[in-house]
């Protein structure tokens, strides 16, 4: 095990926020058209990429462990369309700086939101 450069640490941990099916949906389409771009650096098309694999993966974890997530969504009150998408830091910020999103989902992703 070897430790983080202190300007990397957390980088790598994966962050829940908690979207509705329109919010994903959104997502998703916001980062394929940056991904349409020729302009988006290599690293970034990496880090938007590993966005759109981790919007399949949270639907597929709730089909799989549905109670997780609903157990959340009896505690919060929230709608039964919203999963847990796991962000790191690095795809936040790509999507946050690559794509045109609605001021609702870029203030959830920034943390300001739910």
């Amino acid at each position: 095990m070897s430790a983080l450069p202190i300007d990397e640490a957390g980088a790598g941990v994966l962050v829940p926020h908690w979207l509705g099916a329109p919010q994903r949906l959104e997502l998703a389409a916001a980062v394929r058209a940056a991904l349409g771009s020729t302009a988006v650096h290599p690293v970034a098309v990496i880090h938007l990429e590993d966005v759109l694999t981790e919007l399949h993966v949270a639907a597929a974890r709730d089909a799989v462990w549905p109670a997780s997530a609903a157990r959340v969504r009896l505690a919060t009150g929230w709608d039964a369309d919203v999963l847990p998408v796991r962000l790191s830091m690095a795809e936040v910020t790509a999507v946050l700086s690559l794509c045109v999103l609605s001021d609702a989902l870029r203030a959830r992703l920034a943390g300001d939101g739910r």
